[in-house]
């Protein structure tokens, strides 16, 4: 184990609320208006929190989970658990109830923070089946039932009433005790079967993440400032959005939602932000959408300008030469349309991180052309998440970049991935059995993805060896509970969920043939094979309706956006199934490209994707 200046993620804070006492250390609009708070103050009311645990009986090693959007009380909330020894158990605000039932269930979680009265409601849903949970927690302000009692944050830490100089040190006492190898945090991910899995992350894990991270990039400062979007819940945003700024006595400003995100980019000027490759695919059709919308000569001038670009870029950061004349040529565009783009976007934009899911290698070559450069990197709830990233110094398009320090790469003979060092997870919460077929005895954790490392020790992602889906928006999802559920209706035989790098989840759908065949009897629908029965548009219609009802029951990020309907069965014989009936992915996909494509397309839908 590494001998790190900071044992724990609070012991940084209380570190940083003397050294960078009177800077800010979190942002957000309140009434209209940009409001900070310091780092001193940040400390302060997390040490709050802290007193209103242990005043219910919090103790070190109890799990105390957020059901919560961002927002300032969510990292409050988490430091002040921390700050008490216990465990932070988030999980997304976007869950059903079933799924917060799981979570609270399986890490038994004591109190519950949550957001506002929709979050409560999920909860009131399930109350009679969460016996662990003891306390509900809420940063809004809002009334709960007599069986069921909500008290507000601002009660817990009980904000009027200062700490005491005993009640500051019994919490410094806590936060004194804690030692690397405890955990921080448990964090459910869902493997392929679809039953999220408890990452067991320990403070060693998060230190190391944040030390390691913070010198491989090595241009952070304390005036930095970032702008947070991603959840919270999502490792990703919480070590490099949240944990790394507070480590390095940066800024950390709440976005007022994700629709907000190109205003607030105006409005606060942030000089790094974390993102999956969604932001940034909306990003740049914005950018093309009004390149399209000039006339001729600006067109070609802007044309020419990523051209210079291009090179300027290959020769400077890639190739690491002079680039000479290219530098006068670059300096030129930059000025005359460069700056103007990124003056749409703050005009102070000295990175982004992107992570979560593959980045499309123009979009990134774009940024860096424009001035705006994507730290492309790779990692996994299990790893803390980041294991490598590229930088200034080094950098290659398609690539995930090269590895940390301490932290290691090898293929195994299969070509999967295998990392091991520091930010490594403990285990999996409760699993053994899952923990030792991810982790070997020497502590090589196997990532399910397969790799290629190059002579220069850059990492590409090839492909996914897991069926697991992660879409463009970084959202990891298991494909089999939802195509269960499609299959559970009279019309659907089978269904394929297809979205991995893609916006949106969409679906191929063999439908029971028996069934529709009836229902075009009963509604004299005329067809002359199958082919032609569902193309039909009534068919179609009645489909599009089973399909949004069954939407009903899933997340938002879950949900069928566009499906299209298969002929024929998919068979051993045809190819599609093994012969344990389980799908051929990247069969099916390979033969019916072209329907899913179509689904992705602007005018693609059920009706014309055939």
């Amino acid at each position: 184990m590494i001998k790190w200046p900071f044992k724990s993620v609070p012991e940084i804070l209380k570190h940083n609320s003397v050294k960078f006492a009177d800077k800010p250390a979190l942002g957000y609009k309140k009434s209209g208006k940009w409001v900070d708070v310091t780092y001193a103050r940040f400390y302060e009311l997390a040490l709050m929190v802290a007193r209103g645990l242990r005043k219910l009986g919090i103790k070190p090693g109890d799990r105390v989970a957020i059901l919560s959007e961002n927002r300032p009380g969510w990292v409050i909330a988490d430091m002040g658990i921390l700050s008490a020894g216990a465990v932070t158990v988030p999980i997304y605000a976007t869950n059903t109830p079933e799924q917060v039932k799981y979570v609270l269930n399986h890490s038994e979680s004591r109190v519950v923070f949550i957001s506002n009265k929709v979050q409560y409601d999920k909860l009131v849903q399930i109350k009679d089946e969460i016996p662990h949970v003891e306390h509900i927690i809420s940063f809004d302000r809002f009334l709960g039932t007599k069986d069921f009692p909500v008290n507000t944050h601002l009660q817990l830490a009980e904000i009027s009433v200062p700490l005491t100089d005993d009640e500051k040190n019994e919490i410094e006492e806590i936060i004194a005790k804690i030692e690397p190898d405890d955990l921080a945090t448990l964090i459910y991910t869902s493997g392929t079967t679809g039953v999220p899995k408890g990452v067991m992350l320990t403070h060693y894990n998060f230190v190391s993440e944040i030390i390691l991270g913070t010198k491989k990039v090595e241009v952070l400062k304390p005036e930095d400032k970032f702008l947070s979007f991603l959840p919270l819940s999502h490792a990703l945003e919480r070590a490099v959005g949240y944990y790394i700024p507070i480590y390095n006595g940066c800024q950390m400003v709440f976005a007022e939602s994700i629709d907000k995100v190109p205003e607030n980019m105006v409005e606060v000027k942030p000089t790094w932000m974390v993102s999956v490759p969604r932001l940034f695919e909306k990003m740049y059709s914005r950018i093309y959408e009004n390149v399209h919308a000039m006339s001729g000569f600006k067109k070609s001038l802007f044309h020419k300008a990523v051209e210079v670009g291009k090179k300027y870029v290959e020769k400077k950061y890639i190739k690491k030469e002079n680039p000479g004349m290219l530098s006068f040529k670059y300096a030129f565009f930059d000025k005359l349309i460069f700056s103007k783009i990124r003056e749409r976007f703050g005009g102070n934009i000295q990175g982004f991180v992107s992570g979560g899911a593959p980045l499309d290698k123009n979009i990134n070559e774009f940024f860096w052309v424009i001035g705006m450069p994507i730290f492309e990197g790779y990692g996994l709830t299990e790893t803390s998440p980041g294991v490598c990233i590229n930088t200034f110094k080094q950098v290659r398009f398609g690539s995930v970049g090269t590895m940390f320090e301490h932290t290691y790469a090898k293929l195994d003979e299969d070509g999967e991935l295998l990392l091991k060092g520091p930010m490594i997870m403990k285990g999996y919460y409760k699993n053994e059995e899952a923990t030792k077929e991810a982790l070997d005895e020497e502590g090589w954790f196997r990532t399910g993805d397969i790799g290629k490392i190059d002579e220069d020790g850059f990492l590409y992602i090839v492909d996914r060896k897991k069926e697991l889906i992660i879409t463009a928006g970084g959202k990891n999802i298991a494909p089999q509970p939802i195509e269960n559920e499609l299959k559970l209706d009279k019309y659907i035989s089978q269904a394929f969920v297809y979205g991995d790098r893609k916006p949106y989840l969409v679906a191929l759908l063999v439908p029971n043939f028996e069934r529709i065949v009836e229902y075009a009897k009963e509604h004299h629908i005329e067809y002359f094979d199958m082919n032609d029965l569902v193309a039909n548009e009534k068919i179609l219609k009645l489909f599009k309706e089973r399909v949004e009802e069954i939407n009903k029951k899933l997340p938002k990020y879950e949900t069928i956006k566009k499906f299209s309907l298969v002929p024929v069965d998919f068979t051993i014989e045809g190819g599609e199934l093994t012969p344990t009936l389980k799908l051929k992915r990247r069969v099916i996909y390979n033969k019916y490209k072209d329907k899913i494509e179509c689904l992705y397309s602007d005018d693609g839908d059920c009706f014309t994707c055939t």
